[in-house]
């Protein structure tokens, strides 16, 4: 009796029966494609960080990609290559302060076209260190300095042509075979980029270092690298020219952790946690106002409606992630119950931060995370009112992914695992205070197919959003949100849009 009275006031819970919908039950509509919108007049700007009413974000996307704070997918070589091509990675937190920073650094280090020396020796050191030191970098070319340091002295530069391995003795020094400093031709700090290339082509050399005062190695300039630095035009730069880099973080150890991503260049943070609506996430932001003010950008998430929206919009987030179970090796929803259809928090969350911005005169770009499958899902998540998209399985697949490259049943595949596997024990993304373990998994360990190179994929994902842009009569992210026109399908229309009805030729077998 007692038990009732107390609990009769809670009889159900609060039930919305609106249907929880996936991309994959839409379609873009044709609009008037008119004779100016044509592919390479499309615009994919879009706004990372918030901004007032008639301002300008602090960050804008060229593209309007972002990579998943996951141990298979970003790490530094992952944030230069997206960063390159006008994204932005957000280097995995689940490692430690020191190694999490140093990827950072490195990635703000480098340089279009300017590449810091890596791989460095002594002139002391052996044939027998240059093979070792070349086995675990993958360089060939090596910087002699007089302290083995990377902005070191010059002394001289070894290259796979001045030694012959399994012939030449190993315990030979690097002063009796490189290429001493009087030899080489180099350039001088502050060199242009054009001036530096000039150089190398008109003294027909493969490398070229650039050197500060006295003599102190700064950077290598590589005749390789040339076409890709003339195919980089929507890199995405600081303003000292730096590639733009953002790291995930936690709500356990943000007090520690942020001031070294800050002190190593970092130009964006996310909390990186499956469920966003949480007071943990509300300290952290407070943490960062007090302590950086608005200069350091923080954005939030997961949440999956206007309610949890405006709670972090309050905080003081600077983006907000919409998402939750729908990533491809993500079990939330299936361990859980927790989560909704991505299509359907896209839209309840991209009303809300509309009417947020007419309330208080300030954008928060909203960021959806999970939920892609096919290329026309993200023109579908954006024209439902993403600002952009943050992609795993995605990017794994790609060579700039730290994943291993594996041939399995005749086909060559990635590693892909989730943050919320055994195998990553990221145990503070799924944190709700109490004991810090990983109680049980919320991700899966797989595999995708290997696609190559990430700027070649890429390529072909963005010729589809723009392509799609177009029949929709849009040229920019804004038009397409507020021109597409988008409609329901049936469970027999979406088997209409494939092939049906025919025998497809086997294209291995087809002449």
């Amino acid at each position: 009796m007692y038990l009732c009275e107390k609990f009769k006031l809670y009889a159900m819970a609060q039930i919305s029966n609106e249907i929880s919908r996936t991309f994959n039950e839409y379609l873009l509509i044709p609009g008037l494609t008119t004779k100016q919108c044509t592919p390479d007049k499309i615009n994919l700007q879009t706004p990372l960080v918030k901004f007032a009413k008639n301002g300008r974000p602090a960050i804008v996307l060229n593209t309007p990609f972002v990579s998943a704070i996951m141990q298979s997918v970003s790490d530094s070589g992952m944030a230069i290559a997206l960063a390159r091509n006008g994204g932005v990675s957000f280097i995995f937190g689940s490692q430690s302060i020191e190694s999490q920073a140093e990827m950072v650094r490195k990635v703000k280090k480098f340089k279009a076209g300017f590449v810091v020396s890596d791989a460095n020796l002594t002139p002391e050191h052996t044939l027998k260190d240059v093979l070792a030191l070349k086995e675990k970098t993958g360089f060939s070319t090596i910087a002699v300095t007089h302290d083995g340091s990377s902005n070191g002295k010059l002394l001289g530069l070894v290259t796979s042509r001045d030694y012959r391995p399994g012939k030449d003795n190993e315990h030979t020094t690097v002063k009796e075979f490189m290429t001493p400093f009087s030899k080489l031709i180099t350039g001088k700090y502050g060199i242009s980029l054009d001036e530096a290339n000039d150089i190398i082509w008109n003294n027909k050399i493969n490398c070229l270092p650039i050197i500060g005062d006295n003599q102190t190695m700064k950077y290598f300039v590589f005749r390789k690298d040339y076409d890709n630095h003339k195919n980089n035009p929507n890199e995405l730069l600081d303003s000292q020219k730096r590639l733009i880099v953002g790291a995930g973080i936690n709500t356990r150890d943000y007090e520690e952790r942020i001031p070294k991503l800050v002190d190593a260049g970092v130009d964006v943070l996310c909390i990186d946690s499956s469920d966003g609506f949480s007071e943990w996430q509300k300290d952290c932001i407070e943490f960062v106002r007090k302590t950086y003010g608005d200069t350091v950008k923080i954005g939030a998430g997961n949440i999956v409606d206007a309610e949890g929206f405006n709670y972090l919009a309050d905080a003081g987030a600077d983006f907000i992630k919409v998402g939750i179970g729908g990533g491809s090796i993500c079990i939330t929803r299936e361990q859980k119950g927790i989560g909704r259809g991505q299509a359907t928090s896209i839209i309840e969350v991209a009303q809300a931060r509309d009417e947020y911005f007419k309330k208080h005169g300030v954008y928060i770009p909203i960021c959806s995370d999970g939920g892609i499958v096919q290329d026309y899902h993200m023109v579908l998540a954006l024209a439902m009112g993403a600002d952009f998209l943050m992609m795993g399985r995605y990017f794994a697949r790609f060579d700039e992914s730290p994943t291993k490259k594996l041939l399995i049943g005749g086909s060559y595949v990635k590693e892909y695992w989730g943050e919320g596997s055994n195998r990553a024990r990221n145990w503070q993304r799924y944190d709700m205070g109490g004991n810090s373990t990983l109680k049980f998994e919320e991700g899966v360990d797989s595999y995708v197919p290997y696609a190559g190179k990430l700027k070649d994929n890429l390529e072909i994902t963005l010729g589809k959003i723009k392509a799609t842009m177009c029949s929709c009569g849009t040229l920019s992210i804004e038009e397409l949100k507020n021109n597409a026109k988008i409609t329901l399908v049936s469970s027999t229309s979406i088997i209409e849009g494939g092939a049906h009805d025919v025998i497809v030729k086997d294209s291995k077998n087809s002449q």
